[in-house]
């Protein structure tokens, strides 16, 4: 990005000041201290995974815990957890989240060609911290959705330098630690990537029959917890889900017609992502917006679907901002973003239960800020066909005629294909010399 524009994106990429880093470091400082203060097992969700590894070593079976929602690879990566003494482990995790959550930003960053060192690195940070709810809630949880929040820019980025396999490689580790980040397969088909596909898609599963080798239910993902998934009958689950088919039925709507609407909705979202690969144009925001849509569309018909689930895409969007025509230079984008400011109390919604409410706002307003930008004309990311530049003479054309190359005793008749002017023209031919250079040509 240039720094010598002279509007706010100008001055938003030029370098910041010392103090704005200390401010970054104070607040992501904040949150993780007071995480390590208030949680054990580095928070809520982070201790359901290291209670399946200890299950495990112990010699049961990670998936009796019906909330361990992980592949089989996640229960061997938890397993150094649980040699970590607790008081260490309690500082670990939240520094780790938060360690993943700049990681990804500074990774969608570089996407957009933003520098790291840039203003708007720092406020943007400072903005996602204070602004957004779900970061610090992400942080609070020790969620590893924080995984797919680096996995996902992280991987964008190498796929925008060519390096499709290697961006297979990382996708398909970020879905062997949580399968969160298995939508996004749906762009290297976009893109005709097939050893990426093949790539992504193989990580996982070679970790995961690996790791189910050595558990006493090498089944138990698919016989026990993906009929959870499917049913999606937990009580306590159920007052957190964020999409439509979780939410819907809460407010009256029968969970048949729930289930047809969200997958109306995301089906639709996978063909806005389609149409916006398709159209090309527009650099790194073609690989944001595609990616972004095809998660909002997963998040919209997925049991579970979470308000932290919204930070692996919020961040890659965000960064695009100094580049013309991104999506979140759109007022839909942020009105959609307004539910989840921190410290706001909606009327009804005040309960923790009924927080899903203001996050399937969110999603749905976020989903559809996405899919219109989608959609929007091609001539916003094509650029302009160059205009003929105007002669300096009236009447001359905008292309000036081609003399017929010279004999070498100054005649006009033409010679063999290929060959060039004379050494030493005539005096004829350089006033037809000099009389072209006058006339500009087409894209000079």
């Amino acid at each position: 990005m240039s720094e010598y524009k002279s509007d706010i994106s100008g001055w938003l990429v030029r370098r910041a000041t010392w103090h704005l880093w200390v401010v970054v470091v104070a607040v992501l400082g904040a949150l993780a201290g007071r995480t390590a203060r208030v949680t054990s097992d580095g928070g809520m969700d982070n201790a359901i995974v290291v209670r399946a590894a200890r299950g495990w070593l112990a010699g049961g079976s990670p998936y009796d815990d019906p909330h361990f929602l992980y592949l089989p690879s996640a229960v061997l990566a938890a397993v150094p957890q649980v040699l970590v003494p607790p008081a260490v482990l309690g500082v670990l995790v939240p520094v780790g989240v938060v360690g993943c959550l700049v990681g990804g930003w500074g990774c969608a960053l570089r996407l957009h060609g933003v520098a790291l060192r840039s203003r708007f690195a720092a406020l943007g940070l400072i903005g996602l911290a204070v602004g957004f709810a779900p970061f610090a809630h992400l942080v609070l949880l020790g969620n590893w959705t924080a995984t797919a929040v680096l996995a996902l820019p992280l991987g964008l980025l190498l796929a925008g330098r060519g390096r499709w396999v290697a961006a297979g490689v990382v996708f398909g580790a970020a879905v062997a630690l949580k399968p969160l980040l298995a939508p996004v397969g749906l762009l290297f088909v976009f893109a005709g990537r097939w050893r990426g596909v093949g790539v992504m898609a193989g990580v996982p599963v070679v970790a995961s029959v690996g790791a189910a080798l050595v558990l006493p239910d090498p089944a138990g993902f698919l016989t026990r917890t993906l009929p959870f998934l499917l049913r999606g009958d937990d009580g306590f689950v159920r007052l957190y889900e964020a999409s439509p088919v979780a939410v819907l039925p809460r407010v009256g709507v029968p969970v048949a017609v729930a289930g047809g609407i969200g997958v109306v909705a995301a089906g639709v979202g996978v063909v806005c992502a389609y149409l916006r690969w398709r159209r090309g144009g527009g650099g790194p925001l073609r690989l944001s917006e595609t990616a972004a849509m095809l998660m909002l569309s997963a998040f919209l018909v997925s049991r579970p679907s979470y308000d932290h689930y919204l930070l692996v895409v919020v961040p890659v969007l965000v960064a695009g901002l100094p580049r013309e025509g991104a999506v979140v230079r759109g007022v839909w984008f942020w009105l959609a973003m307004v539910p989840q400011l921190p410290g706001v109390s909606w009327p009804y919604l005040e309960a923790v239960e009924r927080r899903a409410f203001r996050d399937a706002v969110t999603l749905c307003g976020l989903a559809v800020a996405v899919a219109v930008g989608c959609l929007r004309s091609a001539r916003v990311f094509s650029p302009p066909p160059p205009l003929p530049v105007p002669s300096s003479r009236g009447s001359a054309p905008s292309t000036p005629p081609v003399a017929p190359p010279l004999n070498p005793t100054g005649g006009s008749a033409p010679g063999p294909p290929g060959d060039g002017p004379p050494t030493h023209p005539t005096r004829s031919a350089r006033r037809l010399d000099s009389g072209a250079s006058g006339a500009g040509g087409v894209g000079e």
